[in-house]
């Protein structure tokens, strides 16, 4: 039997080739690990700042493509704003020359339903010449305007000639004598040529002159 006794434990031998621990907070030098050179290291730090650049540039495209997409949804936006907005104004003033016209439906209605065996046809004929300045007022108002080129010049851009008549003198020569249907501009377009007789002169033939052709 072994004896007991206050015996220093025996140390266990290190293994062959160990390296003995080193003080607190210095690193272990790995055996037949080599040092990295200047140009390893160089290229170590340049690889982990290049790595950094792409992860901000990522963030940064991200947020570009936010602010497109958000950019792209606002303008959509404003354009179905401004084209409802547009179609609201265009009813609006609609609206309003369509209750201007139906007054003048309102008068002809009242002219139409007067009694022919008490009106008389000079009462019957003022109003409705009342009713005809009435609606060219609403549509003088709508931007519509009458073409009554009665002693104007001919012009075949606003006038249609219908039938030719004799003018009085070579003054009167190529110009408007009488309009058989008025012509309308809006707004500077032309809606409808007038419809006109156009005067031409004829210089008299003396006696025994052979007229030209």
């Amino acid at each position: 039997m072994r004896k007991k006794g206050h015996h220093a434990e025996a140390e266990t031998p290190a293994p062959e080739g160990a390296v003995p621990a080193t003080e607190a907070g210095e690193p272990e030098v790995v055996p037949g690990a080599e040092p990295l050179q200047p140009e390893e290291a160089a290229l170590a730090q340049s690889a982990e700042a290049l790595e950094a650049s792409v992860e901000r540039l990522e963030r940064e495209a991200a947020e570009w493509k936010d602010r497109a997409l958000r950019a792209a949804a606002d303008l959509d936006n404003y354009r179905k704003r401004a084209a409802r907005e547009r179609d609201d104004a265009f009813t609006r003033a609609q609206g309003e020359v369509l209750a201007r016209v139906v007054e003048v439906v309102d008068d002809l209605a009242r002219v139409a339903h007067l009694d022919p065996e008490t009106t008389a046809a000079a009462a019957l004929h003022e109003g409705m010449l009342q009713i005809e300045r009435k609606f060219l007022k609403v549509l003088e108002g709508a931007g519509v305007e009458r073409i009554d080129p009665v002693g104007a010049p001919f012009d075949p851009q606003v006038h249609e000639a219908v039938m030719t008549m004799p003018a009085a003198g070579p003054e009167a020569d190529h110009t408007v004598g009488m309009v058989l249907q008025y012509g309308y501009r809006f707004r500077g377009a032309l809606l409808r040529p007038a419809r006109v007789s156009v005067l031409t002169w004829t210089p008299p033939v003396a006696d025994g002159e052979i007229p030209l052709a």
